[in-house]
């Protein structure tokens, strides 16, 4: 559902979640607030790049997990499909592997679904003046994931990776699908998108290729692997 001849002086706001029941509810409380208009509504990843790319709307509140594109390679894409949007996530998890993935990925501020109706509306109106807001769990992680960056002169980029990010790196640089990668560690492929997504934002990549690249030069395939690197040419 989208919305026509939104006044200018309103904030324009995009709803990502693949939950109808949750957009709906997120709606009905936004436009009772005379400021905000929401313009778009998605259910997936995919279609949050297409209706920003389209609209270039003022604040997208984000989901994290969905089917297809998670949340966090959707931040990504509205970033570079509508750099002046900026990314709210709203979502239930805080655990860092979700949180320092989503910020790397542009997302401005991090909210939980347990969040106040008026502390939402506060936080879309901040976000559309580009201040931040995160949720207290959040920014205590987000703080300590900071201070170790800059404390840190050895390991780099790679130690953000949790052990399964590790594994699926791993797998991943030496040529397996998503599917034989959730086969070989009894996961969910959509588990593993999640854990792909997460190693690209931590990795600061853009894409597989660059992760498998990345992780034969710094000599992550071979550790507890029989596999030879590739020949050369």
């Amino acid at each position: 559902m989208e919305a026509d001849n939104v006044s200018p002086e309103r904030v324009t706001v995009v709803l990502v979640d693949d939950h109808t029941i949750v957009r709906q509810g997120v709606r009905a409380f936004l436009e009772t607030q005379g400021d905000i208009a929401v313009i778009a509504e998605a259910a997936s990843g995919e279609e949050a790049v297409r209706v920003c790319a389209e609209h270039a709307p003022d604040v997208v509140l984000m989901d994290l997990l969905m089917p297809g594109m998670d949340g966090v390679e959707a931040t990504r894409g509205v970033k570079q499909a509508s750099p002046r949007t900026q990314v709210i996530i709203l979502t239930s998890y805080h655990e860092d592997e979700h949180i320092l993935p989503a910020v790397r990925a542009g997302a401005l501020s991090y909210l939980l679904k347990d969040v106040g109706a008026d502390a939402l509306v506060d936080a879309v109106r901040k976000a559309a003046r580009g201040e931040v807001v995160l949720h207290p769990r959040v920014a205590a992680q987000v703080m300590k994931a900071l201070h170790a960056d800059a404390g840190r002169t050895g390991p780099g980029p790679l130690a953000d990776l949790s052990e399964r990010e590790t594994e699926v790196l791993r797998l991943l640089a030496e040529g397996i699908t998503n599917a034989a990668i959730a086969e070989r560690l009894v996961i969910s492929e959509k588990t593993v998108k999640s854990h792909v997504s997460n190693i690209l934002g931590k990795l600061h990549l853009a894409d597989r290729t660059q992760a498998a690249v990345y992780a034969w030069r710094e000599g992550v395939v071979g550790r507890d692997s029989s596999s030879a690197p590739p020949p050369r040419r």
